[in-house]
């Protein structure tokens, strides 16, 4: 989170701006039903045609009123999660080109490069998706439930008993698979890297005859990304029948609790349509927040697998002051220079010392096996 605040920092304005205006487009959208109700109980009730068209024309007005809303809070969302990924991704760039092969071949370049694109690509949907709907959403739906009062207090008890079973639904499923998702995305690093060594290495596999090999490997981390994949798609897809089937018991409840009360001249009809309206608002809300909370889920991880590589400290390090080049013929010179490998027990290179003239020509060779 270190590595996200520095830069997402820089754009405090935009990251105040975008949720406002979502919110003022979510109080039109509340107030669309009971402009509804008021059309049905008093303009088609009593066939009074002029409060049915100014009402209809208040309608228009709140649509695009909410449309610019709209555009406004996108802008400045997309403005602040697409400049927090450039710089996030300029210096994911910066410390990769600062890593010796050491940390290079430990880490996988197939990985670095899934980090450098999907990874940060994933964090900038995320931020995008946090500023836009993560306030609006819990927003509408304890909205929702308000209006619901202010029409009937005893037949918003259904919204009270149905909101927190859609909680419970909703993050239930996201917490299940969540952990599948980090494992989809470790399976697909796996896929990347098998490509990345098949054409690296495409004519050293022909010349050996290992085509069937590689073809055999490439399989299976296909398989293993395939199965992945399947079993969180199979988790995820409970989420729209049990919602649909939680929302359209409250509607039964509410039309149920609602027929007697209309008899008694207690609710008018307009009230019904809006309670119903407010309880499907409430699914599609409490459904993209869930979106929300899983794209965000899979940004953190992806996040924290970014932190991994800015957190890495290259093993080569270079000094501060750059020494000064001695004034004579030599255009590279190493002087008392030793290499080890990572995790090796002894230098494979010691005090080695080279002068290469200008204009000469170095040919460095080793024995059969020596790299």
């Amino acid at each position: 989170m270190k590595h996200l605040s520095r830069y997402f920092k820089k754009y405090k304005k935009e990251a105040i701006i975008a949720p406002l205006f979502k919110m003022l487009e979510a109080c039109f959208d509340l107030a669309v039903p009971i402009i509804v109700a008021a059309i049905i109980d008093k303009g088609i009730a009593t066939g009074d045609k002029t409060y049915i068209i100014t009402r209809f024309l208040l309608l228009i007005g709140m649509a695009l009123c909410g449309f610019c809303c709209t555009i406004v809070a996108q802008f400045f969302a997309a403005k602040a999660a697409t400049g927090t990924a450039t710089g996030l991704r300029r210096e994911l760039m910066a410390k990769i080109s600062a890593f010796s092969f050491t940390e290079l071949d430990k880490a996988g370049a197939s990985t670095l490069v899934t980090r450098m694109t999907s990874d940060v690509n994933q964090v900038q949907e995320g931020i995008n998706r946090f500023l836009r709907l993560f306030l609006r959403s819990p927003f509408i739906v304890f909205g929702a439930m308000i209006m619901a009062f202010t029409i009937n207090a005893q037949i918003a008890i259904v919204f009270v008993i149905a909101i927190p079973v859609l909680f419970a639904i909703v993050f239930g499923i996201m917490k299940l698979t969540s952990p599948m998702y980090k494992t989809a995305q470790q399976n697909l690093d796996s896929v990347t890297n098998e490509v990345r060594e098949d054409l690296n290495g495409v004519r050293v596999i022909r010349a050996f005859g290992r085509e069937e090999v590689q073809r055999e490997k490439f399989v299976e981390a296909d398989k293993r990304l395939y199965k992945s994949q399947i079993r969180v798609g199979k988790a995820a897809a409970w989420m729209n029948p049990l919602t649909y089937l939680v929302i359209n018991a409250g509607i039964i409840a509410i039309l149920w609790l609602s027929a007697g009360k209309v008899n008694d001249g207690v609710l008018l009809s307009g009230g019904v349509i809006a309670l119903i309206n407010y309880i499907s608002q409430i699914l599609v809300e409490l459904v993209k927040l869930a979106n929300v909370v899983i794209v965000m889920g899979k940004a953190g991880s992806c996040l924290n697998r970014i932190g991994e590589v800015l957190d890495t400290d290259p093993s080569i390090k270079y000094a501060e002051q750059k020494t000064e080049a001695k004034s004579d013929d030599c255009s590279v010179r190493f002087e008392n220079v030793s290499l080890t490998y990572a995790g090796a027990g002894a230098e494979s290179l010691t005090d080695i010392n080279v002068d290469i003239k200008r204009g000469s020509t170095v040919g460095i060779i080793g024995g059969t096996g020596s790299g």
